[in-house]
Parts: structure tokens; sequence; C-alpha cells
């Protein structure tokens, strides 16, 4: 006798849509993640940069926790001439399953005697603003 073959795609397709799923499901867990890792380097840099204007502490985290992910905590910290901003939030997904994201962004100081520039230009004073202009008649 002959066994017949009929059933075996419906068990194989029973077999086969969970893990489909599960694989869907985690495809984008990892781009929800990944978007909110971008979103933390973002603040960390919007921080850095408002601290490096000689702002207040408070601004720079303000600007910081704008730009990142809901419930991000927001440290900002000078070590010699430069700020650095630290954001750190949890993963999305139900209690970030167990993943923490975190960015870290320094810029210097602009009250530093390093710092560039921030008209754009050299000024009046500048050294490097004296001499003939470059790419003028000889």
């Amino acid at each position: 006798m002959r066994r017949s073959d009929r059933g075996f795609v419906t068990v194989e397709a029973a077999m086969v849509l969970p893990v489909l799923a599960l694989f869907t499901i985690t495809l984008l867990w990892a781009l929800a993640a990944a978007a909110a890792q971008i979103r933390c380097v973002d603040a960390a840099r919007a921080g850095a940069r408002v601290a490096a204007r000689s702002e207040p502490v408070a601004s720079a985290e303000a600007a910081a926790r704008a730009a990142a992910p809901q419930d991000a905590r927001v440290a900002v910290t000078r070590s010699g001439e430069l700020w650095r901003v630290t954001v750190e939030a949890a993963a999305p997904g139900p209690r970030g399953l167990g993943l923490t994201l975190r960015a870290d962004a320094a810029a210097l100081a602009e009250d530093t005697p390093g710092a560039p520039p921030t008209s754009g230009g050299p000024s009046a004073g500048d050294p490097a603003s004296a001499g003939p202009p470059v790419g003028g008649p000889p």
C-alpha cells in the first residue's frame, strides 16, 4: 500500500508560520532599538554643542532630553577643556529586554584658549589674519 502525502503541506506551514512571526517581531524590535540608539547619539551631540557654547548646564541637559528617547538619563560633565554628555535609555520593548542604549559626545569648551573662534572667521587681532591676501594680484 502506498502512503498518501496529503496533509504534509499543512503540517509544514503550521511549523514554519510561528518561526516567521518570531523572526518578523525580532526584526521590528531591532529596527526600533537602532532608531532609539540614533536618537541617543543625536541627543548627546546636541547637549555637547550647547554645553560647549558656555550655556548653563541645565540648558545642555534640556537640549539633550528634548532629542533623547523618553525616560532617558542625561549626564553633563566637564573634564578639563571638554564638555562630555552621556545619554542612556532602555531599549524599546517590555522593560527594554534588559538592553541599555548609551551614547557619549564631547565638545571643546569655547572659553578655552585653543577653541576656534565663534564668528566663523579670523578676528582683527588674530595673527593669522595678518599678511597679504591669499589669491590676490602679486
